[in-house]
């Protein structure tokens, strides 16, 4: 069976939009089959979105496990000065976000396999909806390797479902050194603030 975090999802093509409607934000956005929810922006992405501060105006901002592009694409909207390091595994995610982030005029996005961001690139902020159900030693090795290139004054904001283990992942956090604090609580959705 193909997964969104397969590097080449098996499943067929059949590309889809989806749109992306915010107080401050309509972006149009292409969608493919064998990607993170294809089908409707997830409503863990949605409150993220709606939730966190603006992010900072300049610097390297990174959206980790991109998919198509809604939270890179975000992000590059509200801080026209930074530089969207947009990241995922799945290679089709990483076509769709630049092509979303081309047509929407976004080009300060930059849409790369995980394996490609530059080792020297330090974030002022990480905006994730993580990919949870890749498992729990997969995802601390993931979170581990990208929250230690926060700057020493960056912060990062994950969006966890409260069933699928947001209060563990926060304890978690805290025993690896982390602040992790909840920001934000809605539609059984936790947003983790975390800082060093």
């Amino acid at each position: 069976m193909a997964h969104y975090f397969s590097e080449q999802p098996g499943t067929a093509s059949r590309p889809g939009s989806v749109d992306l409607v915010l107080p401050d934000l309509h972006l149009r956005l292409e969608t493919d089959r064998g990607v993170f929810s294809p089908e409707r922006v997830d409503l863990g992405t949605r409150v993220l979105l709606e939730s966190v501060p603006p992010p900072p105006q300049e610097g390297d901002l990174l959206d980790l496990g991109c998919g198509y592009g809604p939270i890179a694409l975000t992000m590059a909207s509200r801080a026209p000065g930074a530089t969207v390091w947009a990241v995922d595994v799945n290679r089709r995610s990483v076509e769709l976000t630049a092509r979303n982030a081309q047509g929407a005029r976004l080009d300060k996005v930059r849409s790369l396999h995980i394996d490609e961001v530059p080792e020297d690139v330090k974030f002022q902020a990480i905006w994730s909806n993580p990919a949870i159900r890749i498992g729990k030693p997969a995802l601390h090795e993931m979170l581990t390797r990208w929250l230690s290139r926060l700057t020493p004054d960056g912060v990062a904001y994950l969006v966890v479902q409260k069933h699928l283990g947001s209060d563990s992942l926060q304890r978690w956090l805290g025993e690896q050194g982390w602040q992790a604090t909840r920001a934000a609580s809605r539609a059984a959705y936790r947003i983790l603030k975390v800082t060093r």
